[in-house]
């Protein structure tokens, strides 16, 4: 399903009439390409993701599409009469086809199994997600299921924190019987360590000592993490991204998880270090981030192995986390990435490598 919008103005008409007037079999072609600008990224406008991509989904009468956040995807809020709904579209740079194909797959097999997760809808097609043609290059929208309730206020308590250690560890189980028809690049040190480390360097060359701390501590990764087994079931398809501002409760906690942009085959202690890196990043109490991996091992039994490789894998976590930003801030935002911006990123990973690591 392929969609081109035409973002040429021509006199007072709107952007929504104009491309009405073009549907041809459920194809809109642009005109004018030529004349167009080059763009490393544009805004779609509301009203024609409700005429051109909303269209594809039975969901009734479109009251209110908004322009939500902007992230890793442009995110929608999608209003009908009965139910909201989050729209989704990614960005040309960060996701391909088929890796959004990949996560989508997995969140529909997990909602299968009644598992409480924000879901994809098919579209009248049943396909999972619609093409774009937006003027830097394909990108994909996606209507998922509205997750109820909201994020914890005031973060997690002990409770919360619980269940979803347990509810990560039931996607983990329950992931042994996916079997994807598409790839997407697994969790491995050289994705989530070598490659950051390679983004990271340009911008360290003039800080000569901290480059040198930086590949010391990823050498230091690579050697604590060599005999971690790559085999179930300590190899799992993973969230990539759980903590508590992916998750909603409603108030008589029932959870809906959501946002699983980094998912990917990888070990399943990463998925507990990438709680941690954020739990330790935003001030979550020991007793709350023990109370997760409690929660995790209620379900399933982690070896003295996988807990002693949480540190590396947190500071792991943290060294990727760092990339995206940075390659996020590179088309988004350039003045984040200032000398402050560095240091205090390699402050964190400072107390990440302290014997006393989990006591900030």
């Amino acid at each position: 399903m392929i969609i081109a919008l035409d973002i040429e103005q021509k006199g007072s008409s709107s952007l929504l009439s104009r491309l009405s007037k073009r549907k041809t079999d459920g194809v809109i072609h642009s005109s004018g390409q030529e004349n167009l600008f080059p763009v490393i990224y544009s805004t779609l406008a509301p009203d024609a993701l409700v005429a051109l991509v909303l269209r594809h989904y039975e969901i009734g009468a479109v009251k209110n599409c908004q322009f939500w956040r902007r992230g890793l995807s442009d995110v929608y809020l999608v209003e009908t009469e009965a139910t909201p709904y989050i729209l989704r579209v990614s960005h040309h740079h960060w996701r391909s086809s088929d890796e959004i194909d990949f996560e989508l797959e997995l969140l529909d097999f997990w909602r299968q199994r009644q598992l409480p997760v924000a879901y994809p809808l098919r579209t009248k097609q049943g396909q999972l997600s619609v093409e774009i043609n937006a003027p830097e290059g394909k990108r994909y929208g996606v209507l998922f299921s509205y997750a109820p309730g909201r994020v914890p206020l005031g973060d997690l308590n002990s409770t919360q924190s619980h269940q979803l250690g347990q509810t990560v560890a039931q996607l983990h189980q329950a992931a042994e019987d996916f079997l994807p028809r598409t790839y997407r690049p697994p969790l491995t040190l050289e994705y989530l360590l070598e490659d950051s480390v390679k983004a990271l360097i340009p911008f360290l060359k003039h800080r000569s000592a901290d480059l040198s701390y930086l590949l010391g501590v990823s050498g230091q990764i690579e050697y604590r993490l060599r005999d971690l087994p790559q085999k179930p079931p300590f190899w799992s398809v993973c969230w990539g991204d759980p903590h508590s501002g992916n998750a909603h409760f409603t108030p008589d906690n029932q959870l809906t998880l959501f946002d699983f942009d980094q998912c990917g085959y990888g070990w399943r202690a990463f998925d507990l270090a990438k709680f941690l890196q954020v739990s330790l990043g935003t001030g979550l109490s020991k007793k709350v981030r023990e109370a997760f991996l409690a929660g995790y091992q209620a379900v399933c039994a982690i070896t003295a192995m996988e807990l002693s490789s949480l540190q590396a894998l947190t500071q792991t976590a943290h060294i990727w986390t760092w990339a995206i930003s940075l390659n996020a801030a590179k088309h988004f935002n350039w003045s984040w990435l200032d000398e402050r911006y560095f240091t205090h990123r390699l402050e964190q990973l400072k107390m990440l490598t302290s014997s006393q690591w989990q006591l900030f």
